[in-house]
Parts: C-alpha cells; sequence; structure tokens
C-alpha cells in the first residue's frame, strides 16, 4: 500500500459573470428624448383630466348617487374632460385667429427658451432669462417711441438697442462667473430683481411716462418701430426673427468654432481648460449671446405685441422659458417645439376658460407637470415599459444637456 498522500486536484476558478450592457434600442438619440417627452405630455394630459374631472359639478353631483347609477358618473367625466380638452384645441389651432395667436404667444418663448438652453450647453444655469428680456424691453421701447428715424432704419435700430440691452445684462453675469466664480443661479436671481425694480422706477420718470398718465405706462412706440403685422392679426415678423435665432443658435453649437468650446466647456470645464481652452472667456461669450436672445424676446414684446412699455411687459416670459427649455432638452429644434406647445396652451386656455369655465391655470398646471415628467424620464419608463433607454447615459435629460 504506497503512502503516498493523494494530493486535491486543483480548482479552477468558475468564470465570472458576464456584464450586462445597457440595453439598446438602436434608436438614435434624439429620438428617444422625442418619446420621452411626449409620453411626459401624454402622462400631464391625464394628470390634467383628473384635476378637472375634481373640479367639475355635474362630476359632483353624479358622484352624489354613484351607488344607484354609477354610469353617471363615469359619463359626467368623460363628458367634462372631453369638452375642456375641445376647447383647448379648437382654441389653439381651430383656424387662422387661433393659430396665429398659438403662434404669437409662442414667439417670446422661443427666444427665452433659447437664451436658456445656450446656458445649459455650457454648464450653466441661466435663471435671468427674466431680466434680460427686461433690459432689451427697455432700450426697445425707448428707441421706438423717444427717436424719430425714417421707416425700416427705425425698427432695425430699435432691435439692435434690444439686443445689446439684453447682452449687457447677461454679459454682467458671465463676467462675474469669469472673474470671480459667482454662481450664476446666484446673480442671475437677483439681477432680475434689479432690472424688474429699475423698469417700474424708469416709468415714473418724464423720460418714459406717457404725458398726461398718471399709472405706469410709457408712449406708445411710434409705427416705423413696429414689427410689420401678417393680416389681422397679432402675429408678426418677430415670429420670423425667432425661428432664424433657433437656426442661428444650431449653427453656433454645431458649425462653429466657438460653439465646439461652449460645448466642450459644458461637458468638462476642467479637461477644456487642461486642453487650452479659456473657460472665462466660454462663461462670458455664451451669457452675452444669451442675454441678447431673451432682449430678442423683449423686443417681441414691445414692438410687436404689447407696444407701451409696463411694469408688466414680461409677464411670466422668461421664467416659462426655463420650462420651454427643459422640455426642448436645450436642444434649438426641441426649444422651438417646446415653446409652440406652450404657446399654444396659453392660446387654447383662454377658449378653454370660456367655453367651460374649466381655470386658466390648468394649462400652468400641464406645463408643470410635463416638465415634472421630463425631468425623471425613469418615471416615465416605468410607467410607458415599452420606452427604450439610451445608451450609455445615467438619463436622456443631462444628455440633452451636455451632448
Amino acid at each position: 500500500m504506497s503512502n503516498e498522500t493523494a494530493t486535491e486536484p486543483e480548482q479552477t476558478p468558475a468564470p465570472a459573470a458576464p456584464v450586462k450592457e445597457p440595453r439598446s434600442s438602436g434608436l438614435p438619440s434624439w429620438a428617444v428624448q422625442g418619446l420621452v417627452s411626449l409620453s411626459a405630455i401624454v402622462l400631464a394630459l391625464v394628470v390634467g383630466a383628473i384635476l378637472i374631472i375634481i373640479g367639475d359639478d355635474q362630476v359632483k353631483t353624479a358622484a352624489g348617487y354613484f351607488g344607484a347609477a354609477p354610469m353617471d358618473t363615469v359619463s359626467a367625466a368623460f363628458t367634462a374632460v372631453g369638452e375642456a380638452y375641445k376647447a383647448l384645441a379648437v382654441g389653439a389651432l381651430g383656424g387662422l385667429d387661433p393659430i396665429s395667436e398659438s403662434l404669437t404667444q409662442a414667439t417670446p418663448l422661443i427666444c427665452g427658451g433659447l437664451a436658456v438652453s445656450l446656458a445649459f450647453r455650457t454648464g450653466l444655469f441661466n435663471i435671468g432669462a427674466q431680466g434680460q428680456l427686461i433690459m432689451g424691453a427697455i432700450l426697445a421701447a425707448y428707441v421706438g417711441f423717444a427717436w424719430s428715424l425714417p421707416p425700416g432704419l427705425h425698427l432695425i435700430v430699435a432691435v439692435i438697442a434690444g439686443l445689446i440691452g439684453g447682452a449687457i445684462w447677461g454679459g454682467v453675469v458671465g463676467l462675474l462667473k469669469a472673474r470671480t466664480g459667482a454662481h450664476e443661479v446666484i446673480v442671475t436671481i437677483m439681477l432680475n430683481y434689479v432690472a424688474i425694480y429699475l423698469l417700474q422706477w424708469l416709468l415714473t420718470t418724464t423720460a418714459f411716462k406717457r404725458p398726461a398718465r398718471e399709472d405706469p405706462i410709457s408712449p406708445i412706440v411710434d409705427a416705423n418701430a413696429q414689427y410689420p403685422q401678417f393680416g389681422d392679426t397679432r402675429l408678426h415678423v418677430g415670429f420670423l426673427l425667432a425661428l432664424v435665432a433657433a437656426v442661428f443658435v444650431w449653427w453656433l453649437l454645431n458649425r462653429s468654432t466657438v460653439g465646439f468650446e461652449l460645448r466642450a466647456v459644458g461637458a468638462n470645464a476642467d479637461a477644456s481648460r487642461t486642453a487650452g481652452m479659456s473657460v472665462g472667456r466660454a462663461y462670458v461669450i455664451e451669457m452675452v449671446v444669451a442675454g441678447a436672445l431673451a432682449g430678442l424676446a423683449g423686443t417681441q414684446q414691445v414692438l410687436g405685441t404689447d407696444l407701451p412699455l409696463t411694469d408688466g411687459v414680461a409677464a411670466s416670459v422668461g421664467f416659462d422659458a426655463i420650462t420651454v427649455a427643459l422640455l426642448g432638452r436645450g436642444t434649438p429644434l426641441g426649444t422651438v417645439l417646446a415653446g409652440l406647445l406652450f404657446g399654444a396652451l396659453n392660446a387654447g386656455g383662454l377658449q378653454m376658460q370660456l367655453q367651460t369655465q374649466t381655470p386658466l391655470t390648468l394649462t400652468t398646471v400641464l406645463q408643470a407637470v410635463i416638465v415634472l415628467f421630463v425631468a425623471a424620464p425613469a418615471l416615465v419608463r416605468s410607467v410607458f415599459r415599452f420606452l427604450p433607454k439610451e445608451r450609455g447615459t445615467g438619463t436622456v435629460l443631462a444628455k440633452g444637456w451636455n451632448g
């Protein structure tokens, strides 16, 4: 019998489990983003329908005898939602006048949204579109009613003045960011207040106050400085300028050397600095251009839509522009489409309120819910399980900002 000790055979380690790659749908990035945005709109309409049902008097009455006739409640709910959304659609798209009003409402939103979107692509959060719009409106209106120039030239000079006003207000933010590192969110919010109160003060001075009027309102802009209108509608040439601005932003970001630097800084400022790019210069350029875009929105308000300058000239356009940029994923085309959608909601909401007594604030709720779902694509995909996930990205929204 052998005394040799039997040795245990060496065990080879089990092969590691293959790493699962993120499931790719094969769709391009823009298609995935579009599907998520459309799904967010559908979910927002569902939420809006629930709010309509809760607030409708007929539904409440039918719900009082739900046990005896449950279908009455269901029928009343469908009727309330159907009539409200039908009125919304008719008020936005039901003819030449509603369509023109939707485009008019969308015009400043597109330019303001582009101002915010451009900042997103450079890694900045431009919350100051409201103040930049106001400054553009102030200078454009002053040139419009205080100067006397020939037709054509007067409009061009007024528009340029508005661009300069917005560019200066945005450039201050970029300069402070580049030189001192001041956070652009804080600076833009504070400058919004400065612009609002500056406008209120100016409307009490003799230079801006309309003669023989005690309320804060300026003289009407001279006809030579007004945007030409299309027929008898409120739609004006400023809408075409908004589309031109979108094409310009696309060209700037995707076809120019400056745009490449802006996108590189937005993707990774430290790496861009190491590569020899001037991050501070990119911040200044971006905020100057963004301010000019918001200033263009200001000219569209005072030279095309409102004409006299008032302390409510900006309304909530500058803040709504943030939601437009978010829904548009920081891209020029997406921003235009989002601006058109929000313009249609604003125009149709008035008709919806008149016909069905549905509060106009419902359209604001719809806009907010749309942005909420867009900002949470994982939540949208959990509801619509067929939605693909973009390969190699944490969130589609972040890809849209920095991509």
